[in-house]
């Protein structure tokens, strides 16, 4: 039975293409695997090179900063990318790993004692907002500022307010810096050369501004859509638990599914053929991470779980030279997730939620939880 709505199902096999009206154009979305990875590589004809327009919709009004390195083409790309990587690459190491069990642990001991809790603001938002004082290597204090901007920073009714004041904090942060450069991610940044200069304010935010807006949200949905699928399959919990090593292929299989990104905008620079539809130069295509994950000449049953599949080659982490930054990070997190559930929790009970949902002209797709109370067992 399957577990996956799909709305790309019937564009995706017969045109391989879905127009969606999007700020004052219509943007062909490419809606197959083998097409979405092909233009992924393809950068001269799909371009990043776009300031504030590869997010769908466009956030001018939001941002006033390019992000960086994703809003660039090669060669420009892979040397900002190239100054962070490594910064970002610690997620891997067993002292970061530990660091963020250890948040997961303390997060679950105090949700175990309650009568419940809901899952996406109580548990999943302070699950990452601490996991990224980790990534940023900030004092844990520093989480409590992220809480209190909610589970969407840049959306919703206060996501103008909200990005404004992001850039005001995180210019302090660069201000501090600047007086007194230390080892964290705003001291790296402050330090930094770029071809031969340091990199400049704008520079700095572009760097900062992604690493909350496209690292924060994302890994917020995914684990709490991870949370509410282990309380309404009971047996998906001890599945994992009677094999700890099952917790990697979970995990991928998880990103798979609840793809927190439908898609992401590419420019043409010329007019171009994109499936039969035409972009003329200037105006954007899009790659559909969703539908390609779901893509079923790729994926067996791909709309159905399947927490041992192998191979799961997925594209939730992008594909090509914008392969995820944060991608070990958000690995690491939801693999202390499940590996501290199986732990410590012997069931997750489902008391209520309130599903979540992209509307569009185009489509129709479940983005989660607005709402997810479910209740903690403790393990014996």
């Amino acid at each position: 039975m399957a577990d996956i709505p799909d709305p790309f199902r019937e564009p995706r096999r017969t045109a391989g293409v879905l127009g969606l009206p999007a700020d004052r154009e219509t943007i062909p979305m490419i809606l197959r695997h083998e097409d979405v990875r092909k233009a992924a590589k393809n950068w001269q004809t799909f371009s990043s090179d776009a300031p504030h327009r590869v997010p769908i919709p466009s956030e001018e009004h939001l941002r006033s900063v390019r992000q960086l390195p994703i809003e660039t083409d090669p060669p420009e790309h892979s040397e900002y990318r190239e100054l962070v990587e490594p910064f970002f690459l610690r997620a891997k190491q067993p002292a970061f790993i530990a660091r963020v069990e250890a948040i997961v642990d303390r997060l679950l001991a105090e949700a175990v004692g309650r009568e419940s809790i809901e899952a996406v603001g109580e548990l999943a938002l302070p699950l990452q907002s601490r996991a990224l004082t980790v990534l940023l290597d900030v004092p844990e204090t520093e989480a409590e500022r992220f809480i209190g901007w909610g589970v969407h920073v840049f959306h919703g009714e206060h996501g103008v307010r909200q990005a404004a004041e992001l850039e005001r904090y995180l210019n302090e942060q660069f201000e501090l810096a600047a007086a007194n450069p230390g080892a964290d991610f705003y001291g790296l940044l402050t330090t930094a050369t770029f071809r031969g200069r340091p990199l400049t304010r704008p520079e700095q935010l572009g760097f900062a501004n992604l690493m909350f807006a496209g690292g924060r949200d994302t890994v917020i949905h995914s684990a709490a859509c991870a949370i509410g699928y282990l309380a309404e399959r009971p047996e998906a919990l001890d599945f994992l638990r009677a094999d700890p090593a099952r917790i990697i292929h979970a995990s991928e299989e998880f990103f798979r599914v609840f793809m927190p990104l439908t898609h992401i905008g590419r420019v043409c620079p010329v007019d171009t053929d994109v499936h039969g539809m035409t972009v003329k130069a200037g105006d954007r295509a899009s790659l559909c991470w969703a539908s390609a994950n779901l893509d079923e000449t790729v994926f067996d049953a791909a709309d159905e779980v399947r927490l041992d599949r192998r191979p799961n080659p997925h594209v939730s982490f992008g594909f090509g030279v914008h392969l995820c930054l944060g991608a070990a990070h958000a690995r690491t997190v939801m693999r202390a997730l499940l590996a501290r559930l199986c732990a410590r929790v012997e069931r997750i009970e489902l008391v209520s939620k309130v599903d979540r949902m992209e509307h569009t002209t185009a489509y129709d797709r479940p983005l989660g939880y607005e709402s997810l109370v479910v209740r903690l067992h403790a393990g014996s």
